[in-house]
């Protein structure tokens, strides 16, 4: 026998073996099975940098100047963007999702992205609409201005701001108004988002190549088709309950309200205040008039 063996040998009694050297220690195998695993956080975006964030921000500054002919538009339509994707940013920082950041793509427009994805659809749905809304408020110098100097271009300037905000409700992805209605559409029946904003979002596309935005068309096209790629839009989200389905709905459509009474609002002193004309006048701008 050997002096390593200290088995015990009593019959009758279970034989134990000595741990060896090789064995885990039992304090070290109760760390293991007892330690909380590290909580991993998903990664940080990376801020633009300073040079492509002017590079970029001069780009679309002289896109808008080349394509309005006005440098107070352009320059309205750009503080209108930052504006609006700040109210997107916040609202993702108020509900746990941030830091949120903002980035300007050139020709196309902005982006502000969240570090985490929304608790819930109700959360998405509050994100969609806080950058219209929020968005407004990038009127105020301008009409402010446009009543000091009484130069209608500052009107148009405050015009083409709540345009930018309505145009994103359109129920067009990868626009605001396709996260703030899909949801609802999707509380009825999963396939009705899409099929919807299918039709709305060629309905769009069409508008853009017969009204010689070409850019604007192209860049919805692309996205409706990578939209259609993903089958199922929001199998992995659940969906609204039917009093969430309700509000959603309710503030899309006040959104929306607001935003087109700020548009029509704007012009109404171009036409000496009348309502119709001004619509008219905005629909012209837009490319629907007759």
């Amino acid at each position: 026998m050997s002096n390593t063996d200290t088995t015990d040998q009593t019959p009758g009694r279970t034989q134990a073996r000595t741990p060896g050297p090789w064995d885990a220690k039992p304090e070290a195998t109760s760390a293991r099975e007892t330690a909380p695993a590290p909580a991993v956080d998903a990664p940080v975006e990376k801020d633009q940098s300073l040079v492509w964030a002017m590079l970029s921000t001069a780009l679309m500054g002289g896109f808008l100047w080349w394509i309005t002919g006005s440098a107070i538009v352009a320059g309205a339509v750009l503080i209108g963007l930052f504006v609006h994707e700040a109210g997107h940013a916040l609202a993702m920082n108020k509900l746990g999702m941030g830091p949120a950041r903002i980035y300007i793509i050139p020709f196309l427009g902005g982006l502000a992205k969240a570090r985490r994805e929304p608790k819930s659809e109700w959360d998405g749905v509050l994100v969609s609409l806080a950058g219209p809304a929020f968005g407004l408020l990038a009127m105020i110098p301008f009409v402010g201005v446009w009543m000091v100097l009484g130069q209608g271009e500052w009107l148009m300037g405050a015009f083409f701001i709540a345009t930018l905000n309505l145009v994103n409700l359109v129920p067009a992805p990868p626009l605001d108004g396709s996260k703030a209605l899909g949801p609802v559409l999707t509380r009825v029946h999963p396939r009705l988002e899409q099929i919807v904003l299918l039709v709305i979002g060629v309905a769009v596309v069409w508008w853009g190549l017969t009204t010689g935005r070409f850019i604007l068309a192209a860049f919805l096209a692309l996205s409706v088709f990578s939209h259609l790629k993903r089958g199922v839009w929001r199998a992995a989200w659940g969906t609204l309950s039917w009093p969430e389905a309700g509000k959603s709905l309710a503030l899309y459509l006040l959104t929306l309200a607001v935003c087109a009474a700020a548009a029509v609002g704007a012009l109404m002193p171009m036409t000496g205040g009348d309502p119709a004309g001004a619509v008219q006048l905005g629909l012209n701008y837009l490319g629907f008039g007759r």
